[in-house]
Formats: structure tokens, sequence, C-alpha cells
């Protein structure tokens, strides 16, 4: 059974979604959507989920996984918007409960706002096997980035990595988020990277240097012998000292603060208050 892969791109915040499904199969699985969200007028919009939704429903595709790779930091996700037109299960790693407390509690939200009926379908466990369109499936855990993070292996020769590894002229992911560590990130590049050579990578991010165009999937050959952070020979000190020392140069993502709140829910959006409206918190002088 060969594995099919459709790519979308996000441009303004340099995020790839995907489709995977497979021959002779109706079933899909949709990998990290986007929700399109204006943080100058607190403005939504679904054009980059309706794009997803036209390709599934000309492709005759049924959704049986809505899959986060994590808790994304700098863009709302779309799973729930999905969910609601064309079902699915919405899933991440049994460690979103550990992100969902942290960020809980910085937004003073009551365990409710992330604990209730109707946000996440399903939380996988450590390594958990499952199915994607008749193809063998792993969530691979690698955590560094955030606690959760989660590889999703697909048919022994495609993982979708989430934001643990980059294009290998960008390296790695930041580990300086609630729960990120340096070395943790490192024995999880260890594990991506003792896939096969042929493995395909699909990045969640690009954000290429001039003069590149930007690039969603490189093999595990590639990163082993060009990645700037993580190629082959690197040891964990080295690793540790060169991310720290990045990650003490970098802002904080533009979309964090209203992402967060928003993806500890599945992308569902918080209820309207009494008037109605729906509102974001924003804290204040938060260290």
């Amino acid at each position: 059974m060969k594995i099919l892969v459709k790519t979308f791109t996000d441009t303004l915040t340099g995020t790839f979604s995907y489709i995977v499904y497979s021959e002779g199969r109706r079933e899909c699985a949709v990998i990290d959507p986007v929700l399109g969200y204006d943080f100058r007028s607190g403005k939504t919009n679904t054009k980059g989920a309706d794009d997803i939704l036209a390709f599934v429903m000309s492709h005759g595709l049924v959704v049986t996984w809505l899959l986060e790779t994590h808790m994304h930091a700098d863009h709302l996700s779309s799973s729930a918007y999905l969910r609601s037109k064309v079902g699915g299960k919405i899933a991440a790693s049994e460690k979103v409960k550990s992100v969902q407390a942290v960020f809980g509690k910085i937004y003073n939200f009551e365990p409710q706002y992330y604990k209730a009926e109707g946000l996440f379908d399903y939380f996988f466990r450590e390594d958990e096997q499952f199915e994607i369109a008749g193809m063998p499936a792993i969530a691979l855990y690698v955590p560094g980035h955030t606690p959760a993070d989660v590889a999703y292996v697909v048919n022994n020769e495609a993982a979708f990595v989430g934001d643990t590894l980059f294009a290998p002229d960008l390296g790695t992911a930041r580990c300086d988020f609630p729960g990120g560590d340096a070395k943790q990130l490192y024995a999880s590049a260890q594990r991506i990277l003792a896939l096969p050579a042929e493995t395909q990578l699909y990045l969640c991010h690009d954000y290429p240097p001039e003069g590149r165009e930007r690039q969603s999937v490189v093999s595990v050959l590639d990163q082993r012998s060009k990645n700037i952070h993580i190629r082959h020979g690197v040891d964990m000190a080295t690793f540790v000292k060169v991310r720290e020392s990045r990650d003490a140069t970098l802002a904080m993502p533009n979309l964090l603060l209203p992402s967060l709140q928003v993806n500890i829910r599945a992308g569902v959006l918080p209820e309207p208050a009494n008037n109605g409206k729906r509102y974001l918190r924003i804290p204040l002088n938060e260290e």
C-alpha cells in the first residue's frame, strides 16, 4: 500500500498541513491544520481549512483522524472546525494534559476550560500503534520543543515530525517554552534520525533564507548529514550549548498568547460571554 500526501502551506505563519491517504482507500488523516487569525483585528478565518475540505470532498475522502503534533505556539488549530464539517477524531499526545495544566495556570483558567467535553477525542500513549487509511502508524513521542511533541510515523516510509526538526539549514526547534528541554530534544532527534535513511520527514514549518524556496519534506539521510544543529557527529553537550544560546536570542512568537489558549482546547474557541461575544485572555507583564 502506497502512502499519498497532499501538502498545504499557510504562508503567513510558515506552517505546513498535510492530508495523508493511500491508494484504493477512502480514509485519511489531516495533520496540523491551521485556523487563520489576524491578531490586529482579532478575526479568525477558515481559508486554509476550507482548502483542505475542498481536497477531501473532491477526492471522496473520509477523515478519520485530525492529528496534532504538539500544542502550537505560532498558529491556531482548525481541527475543531474541520471536525464540525467532516468528522474525525482530534488526537494528540497524552502529554498534552501537562501542557494544559501549565498554561491553564498562566491564563488563570478553571480546569473545565481545557477538560470540557467535546475537546480532544483521543490521547495517544507513548509510541502507541494505530492505523491511517489501512497503513500502520505509530505516535512516536519526541519531547523537547514541548513535553507533548509527537512524530507520526506512517507505513514505515514517512514521518510527520512537527517542530522537532526543521530544514537542514535551519536546524531544530527552540526549547525555551514551558516544559521544553534541549537534552530531551537531542534524544528525540536521535529517535527520528534512527529511522531508515530513505524515510521522508514532513516538516511543520519552514522559514527559508533569501534565495531558497520553502521546503516541506527532507529525508532522514539529508538530516543526518546536513542539519546544522544535529548532524552526525554532534554530541549532546555541543547541541545543548548551541540550542540554548540560540534560544536566548529569540523573541516570543507573535501568536503565542492567542494560540495556546485555543490549542489546549483542540482548536475549540472559547465559549461566548454573556454578551454573545468570544474573548481571548492576554496576561500582562508575564515573565
